[in-house]
């Protein structure tokens, strides 16, 4: 189905489609940017795109962006995702920008918000040992001294730490009646003495990190909005978070479904392509069709956000990450089974699709969480 875009728009979706063919179009391209899987980040690739100045594409034009707005980014994400450019720390540093750009300082925002834009990357940390899905459960404490703060804790999943300038923390500096009181963020840098990154091996290759705080001290400047209401600062980027995960996780699904495609109208099996069995068929048809919904729902909640660029849209934003990763989840689940053993194999890539969009629906808010946002909307 169609979408119908500006000038602008399909414009922007053409140069990065291109870029992505030309500079990692292909498995060794890939390989070579990534040390064959193992790093989601390419640092240098990276760099160039900032030059195009896609990296500001939602940062305000005061700070050297595009100054646009979630239609615009999520073209980008899903664009970027489904030429499978290496650039895992964009999200991140999307997330943790927004927050400083709604709560830091003015010096907190030119220093992070011009970063973006140059080609650097922000991490943001909250989840910790006993406290993943429960954000209110964190423990990692701040402690008040004269000056400053001193952080002692442990983070865990901390997506981009080992490269990132600096750290979006959320710690406790207070016990309140609710355990959602008393949370505050803070802007450390990712070299501050008394914090150690040390990188968590998995599936997808080194892309999250644990982080051990020993007395680390940061100064009153390093406060990032209001001490104390950082679960009300948090609520603020549901929206941004969510549309983030949803367009990459689309992105993907499309390749996956494209390369599926590909493969069952080549393979021959009883004397024809494998695509032209019914039991395939229907299976391509049923992917294409979630896919157009998915895509619908993607574009109308990015339209819904601009129009209401401070509105919360806590039910059509778990929505469309619950789709979207799911289906993304789906896809690739599917397009591994259609090319059986090939599926399997590195050099087709599907295994790596798959990787990437099983975890998709545990970071950034489980699917059971998201199901569950969306029913309290209803009043259940």
């Amino acid at each position: 189905m169609p979408r119908t875009l500006s000038d602008e728009r399909r414009d922007l979706t053409k140069a990065i489609a291109d870029f992505c063919r030309r500079e990692c179009g292909t498995k060794e391209q890939r390989d070579k940017l990534t040390a064959n899987g193992q790093e989601q980040h390419n640092q240098k690739l990276y760099g160039k795109m900032a030059e195009l100045g896609w990296l500001g594409i939602a940062v305000p034009e005061e700070y050297g962006g595009a100054g646009l707005g979630m239609t615009d980014l999520c073209l980008f994400l899903q664009e970027t995702s489904y030429g499978l450019a290496p650039i895992s720390g964009f999200g991140t540093t999307i997330i943790a920008a927004a927050a400083y750009e709604k709560f830091g300082t003015e010096e907190q925002k030119r220093t992070v918000l011009e970063g973006v834009v140059n080609g650097r990357v922000e991490a943001i940390s909250m989840s910790e040992p006993g406290a993943g899905s429960d954000v209110g459960a964190l423990s990692c404490r701040a402690e008040r001294v004269d000056g400053g703060y001193v952080i002692n804790g442990q983070k865990t999943w901390c997506s981009n730490a080992h490269f990132a300038d600096h750290i979006l923390l959320i710690a406790r500096t207070a016990h309140g009646q609710s355990k959602h009181e008393g949370l505050t963020q803070f802007m450390v840098p990712a070299d501050a003495d008394g914090l150690q990154i040390r990188g968590i091996d998995t599936m997808g290759g080194r892309d999250v990190n644990d982080l051990y705080f020993t007395d680390c001290f940061v100064a009153d400047s390093a406060v990032v909005g209001v001490p104390d209401r950082a679960w009300t600062q948090l609520m603020a980027g549901l929206n941004l978070e969510r549309m983030i995960l949803a367009a990459m996780m689309l992105g993907v699904a499309q390749r996956a479904f494209e390369d599926t495609l590909t493969y069952v109208r080549q393979r021959e099996q009883f004397g024809r392509p494998i695509g032209s069995f019914q039991a395939l068929k229907h299976r391509i048809a049923d992917m294409a069709t979630e896919l157009e919904c998915a895509q619908l729902l993607l574009d109308d909640v990015a339209a819904a956000i601009d129009a209401e660029p401070g509105r919360v849209f806590a039910r059509e934003a778990s929505m469309a990450k619950l789709k979207c990763t799911e289906l993304a989840k789906h896809v690739t689940l599917e397009g591994m089974q259609m090319m059986g053993g090939y599926g399997y194999a590195t050099e087709y890539g599907m295994e790596a699709l798959l990787r990437s969009t099983v975890v998709s629906t545990v970071y950034g808010g489980t699917s059971e969480i998201q199901r569950d946002i969306i029913g309290k909307t209803y009043g259940l």
